[in-house]
């Protein structure tokens, strides 16, 4: 077998990729007039180009790789399991060993209400079942009519059409992903660019409270279920005010809606609990998992469901599922990766060690004239970038124009970090050091001043 080092070089790998590869969420000319960077080894948490630049991938690849790169425990799990039975559906009543070990493993460290798993390959699938389960549940409980469901604005829910649907961007949604019937959205908590005048406490009441106001006018026998991700992560990595989850708690309860927590991003670590839900103070009915459940390694989602919901669609067939729900590559893989972030308390880690040492030091680019806001959650973390920090200003012209030009001057300095609009997000995997914590900020800070003073050169640090 011949080595993946040894590759063709970087311009017939770029021509080739660009003569046959569609990528995601990209601007196909674009990305193959310049060439895509390829990526061509990774160990621990940086990565190797086709040049043999290596690059600290500040963001776990797509939030996903917790446990880091190179991890030869994962590789034989995934040998093993394809060496023993490398696939198996669990349709006509069909199970295999790693699917039910799994299952036990995710009850054992999910909520206690929740003992039950809905297994799909990513966490698109997973919000597609969702919206589907809740409806047929309430159908079950004799109340057909409960099927809207009500998620935010600007909230990422995946890129199927339910999930699409389900998310708050509009961008998807002009691109041959209107929104389903019977979904609803509200104004998301981001205080930093739309909280006005009120304090965060005061605007994370207004904004929760919009839930009640759209249950009253839809009318609490249509509404099935609200859904929100604990830090909206794709958004931009919005941490809500601390009145906001406790008030959307209280407003679920008081009319009889079902709670969903999307913890693709948040789940398994991330947040320095287990979920997100933890770290946020709420009680879900549903949540929905992906990414950090094998760390990336191989493909793998799932919708964790309470007890209640479990046991009444269990009575009759649920006609839902995938030929990959519950795979058993995947299932021994996601365990073996569990077993490491227990074994290793990387959960601990995050809430004790790293993700304090990453908010402090992430709160030392608070000096640069471009950052308004620099804050963080466990390993999930947010730069706002702004013409003026006191008034929270957006700059003129284009929004998210100086948030890619600093995502490139990132990635010319070794660094992952991505933009969302004109914040720079970060979640690195949870086996960084404080090394490389220290490697990372020095490597932003350099980027910030490179785009501050290519701003400034081109009269664009300039207020909306």
């Amino acid at each position: 077998m011949t080595a993946i080092t040894n590759h063709l070089p970087t311009k017939e790998l770029q021509a080739l990729d660009a003569a046959h590869h569609m990528h995601p969420f990209t601007d196909g000319n674009a990305l193959n007039a310049a060439g895509a960077r390829i990526i061509t080894r990774a160990k621990g948490v940086n990565l190797t180009d086709s040049e043999g630049h290596e690059i600290l991938d500040g963001m776990s690849g797509l939030w996903c790789v917790g446990v880091g790169y190179g991890r030869q425990e994962l590789v034989d799990a995934a040998a093993r399991q394809m060496l023993e039975l490398p696939f198996y559906n669990t349709f006509f009543m069909t199970s295999h060993v790693p699917v039910i070990a799994l299952s036990a493993k995710l009850a054992e460290l999910a909520p206690d209400n929740i003992n039950h798993v809905f297994y799909a390959s990513s966490g698109s699938e997973s919000n597609d079942t969702n919206i589907r389960l809740v409806r047929h549940y309430w159908a079950k409980k004799g109340k057909p009519t409960k099927t809207t469901l009500i998620s935010r604005k600007n909230g990422y829910h995946g890129s199927t059409l339910g999930g699409g649907s389900l998310g708050g961007m509009a961008s998807m949604q002009n691109q041959g992903c209107p929104i389903i019937p019977g979904i609803h959205h509200i104004d998301q908590p981001h205080w930093w660019a739309e909280g006005g005048d009120m304090t965060p406490e005061e605007f994370g009441l207004e904004r929760a409270r919009q839930l009640e106001t759209a249950i009253l006018e839809i009318g609490e026998d249509n509404v099935a279920a609200f859904i929100g991700e604990p830090i909206q992560g794709a958004g931009g990595v919005i941490i809500p005010p601390s009145t906001y989850w406790p008030e959307i708690q209280r407003i679920c309860d008081k009319y009889e809606i079902l709670l969903i927590a999307d913890e693709v991003i948040t789940g398994f670590g991330r947040t320095g609990n287990w979920f997100g839900s933890t770290t946020m103070g709420i009680r879900p009915d549903i949540i929905t998992i992906a990414k950090t459940l094998t760390s990336g390694y191989i493909p793998m989602g799932g919708s964790l469901i309470s007890d209640e919901i479990a046991t009444t669609i269990a009575d009759g067939d649920f006609n839902h599922g995938y030929t990959y729900s519950g795979h058993p590559v995947a299932a021994a893989v996601a365990l073996e990766n569990l077993r490491i972030i227990q074994d290793e308390k990387l959960v601990e880690r995050v809430r004790d060690d790293v993700g304090p040492y990453f908010k402090a030091a992430l709160k030392t680019l608070l000096d640069h004239p471009m950052v308004g806001e620099a804050n963080s959650v466990g390993l999930m973390g947010t730069l706002a970038l702004t013409p003026d920090k006191a008034k929270r200003a957006k700059f003129k012209g284009e929004e998210g124009d100086v948030g890619l030009r600093c995502r490139t001057h990132c990635f010319n300095n070794g660094l992952v970090m991505r933009a969302v609009g004109d914040r720079m997000i970060i979640a690195p995997p949870f086996i960084i050091t404080h090394d490389e914590i220290d490697t990372l900020v020095e490597r932003a800070r350099k980027s910030l001043d490179q785009t501050y003073e290519g701003l400034l050169k081109d009269g664009l640090f300039v207020s909306a």
